[in-house]
């Protein structure tokens, strides 16, 4: 936590800080010293920095009901607490998560790492298109989707995915038909956290995750959309949020309305999930990309550094009540 108020009075960070102030003084007309003394108290007391203030609405709570959010200190606190960190490569190095959780990807991938033209070519046997990945990247970066008709040959095409800084081929992924409904430019994934405690593994969360724009990743950080599903009924039940907090109650792309959409599979995407959880025993908590194909779901890839704020926006909790209770019910000995 030290680390982190002292990355916060940096001057970058200062600046991002001021104007996160200015975002809520707009908003909600109170006075900017006020504001600023309320993000430092929210701080110390939350863990919960400039960004989780302006998101979570805290500028809008009381105290019972800003203790009960995860914010970053909390969620990093929860991290530390349930993920061996000597087991981080794996989720951060595609090639190692693809080998470890082989089992659950539901897809054909070639790791790049001593490949040869022969293995590359057996690989693109029936392949028309095929997306080539970075082992380490975030967000989408440094990601291609390659047509094999794009190359004068095979040859070609086998250069240029060694000479580039790839680690795994990956074929393209054919969604269920309601999720291109939704939104046909990109594999709109879901994301599953789950959390094992005393070796069962249970369900946090599941929410909707939609490219949106014209692009063809569903990321956040790539102006995606991101909704709540109702575990139950598989059933998107609340607005859509994007990065720059914008709801939308029908996606801007294809005008489907959202809530009330349903999302096919949602109970065999939370059991595949539940089982991946228990392949490492040593991380405990992490968050699942898995898609929906027509002949059911497949994990894209495992964060052990979940995101907290997908299920904690204020359109979504209405009633003021984070993801704190929850897991402290769960957990006993750790009181977040």
């Amino acid at each position: 936590m030290f680390k982190y108020y002292m990355k916060i009075v940096s001057g970058a960070r200062f600046k991002k800080m001021f104007k996160v102030i200015d975002d809520v003084k707009n908003k909600t007309g109170k006075n900017k010293v006020f504001i600023f003394f309320d993000m430092i108290n929210c701080m110390i007391r939350y863990g919960a920095g400039y960004y989780d203030y302006n998101i979570f609405a805290f500028y809008n709570m009381n105290h019972k009901q800003r203790k009960t959010y995860i914010t970053r200190i909390k969620n990093k606190k929860l991290i530390l607490y349930c993920n061996d960190q000597n087991y981080s490569h794996i989720f951060n190095n595609k090639n190692e998560f693809n080998k470890v959780y082989k089992d659950y990807l539901n897809r054909d991938y070639l790791d790049l790492e001593n490949v040869t033209f022969d293995d590359f070519k057996k690989f693109m046997d029936g392949k028309d298109i095929i997306f080539a990945k970075p082992n380490v990247g975030e967000s989408g970066k440094g990601i291609e989707k390659l047509y094999k008709k794009d190359f004068k040959n095979l040859e070609d095409m086998f250069k240029y995915v060694t000479s580039k800084n790839f680690g795994i081929l990956e074929e393209l992924i054919v969604q269920h038909e309601a999720l291109n409904k939704l939104y046909p430019l990109s594999v709109n994934s879901l994301r599953i956290v789950t959390i094992v405690v005393d070796k069962i593994p249970h369900v946090v969360y599941v929410v909707s995750k939609m490219g949106n724009e014209g692009k063809f990743v569903d990321n956040m950080e790539n102006s995606g959309l991101c909704c709540p599903v109702d575990t139950t009924t598989g059933k998107i039940n609340n607005v859509a949020h994007t990065s720059k907090l914008m709801t939308y109650d029908t996606h801007p792309y294809t005008n489907i309305k959202l809530i009330g959409y349903e999302i096919p599979y949602i109970k065999e995407a939370m059991e595949l999930v539940k089982k991946a959880a228990l392949v490492v025993p040593e991380v405990k908590y992490i968050g699942w990309d898995v898609f929906i194909g027509e002949d059911g779901p497949g994990i894209i890839e495992g964060n052990d550094y979940p995101g907290y704020d997908f299920w904690q926006l204020p359109e979504h909790t209405p009633d003021k009540i984070g993801l704190v209770p929850y897991y402290n019910s769960l957990i006993k000995d750790l009181k977040l």
